[in-house]
């Protein structure tokens, strides 16, 4: 039987050194694991905890539904034009925002071409809500 000398096993310091290493690289990740567990968790157990049941069932929850599909057409409701222009402005901005967000987590490693880059997509952003404004889309 032959065993092994004593330099192909670590020493109680250094194992302990090298879990403090493993340690210290994974914590982040046990930290975001564990929140990552008890926030959906915790949202299940209160509404568990603080849930009410009704006291009467509506005519409408006794009725089957099934495949998406309800026995009855939805109210028709009519929407103004200010309300489908606000909500397309809405998201053309939106997407403007997020093509901003790596230009400025990314601003100071592109130095003075992306500040001028950054200052042009500005300007042009203004001119597209000043625009907007005059013509009157914002006036409900």
């Amino acid at each position: 039987m032959h065993l092994p000398n004593s330099a192909t096993f670590p020493s109680p310091i250094d194992a302990g050194r090298i879990w403090n290493r493993v340690f210290d690289n994974w914590l982040p990740f046990f930290i975001y694991a564990i929140l990552a567990a008890a926030i959906p968790a915790s949202m299940i157990v209160m509404s568990f905890a603080f849930s009410t049941r009704p006291q009467s069932r509506p005519k409408a929850r006794l009725l089957p539904f099934e495949s998406g599909v309800s026995l009855g057409a939805p109210p028709r409701q009519r929407f103004t034009v200010s309300f489908y222009l606000t909500a397309m402005l809405f998201i053309v901005f939106d997407i403007e925002i997020v093509f901003l967000y790596p230009l400025a987590v990314q601003l100071h490693a592109l130095g003075w071409f992306g500040f001028v880059e950054f200052l042009f997509f500005i300007v042009i952003l203004l001119v597209a809500y000043v625009y907007i404004w005059r013509k009157g889309a914002l006036d409900w």
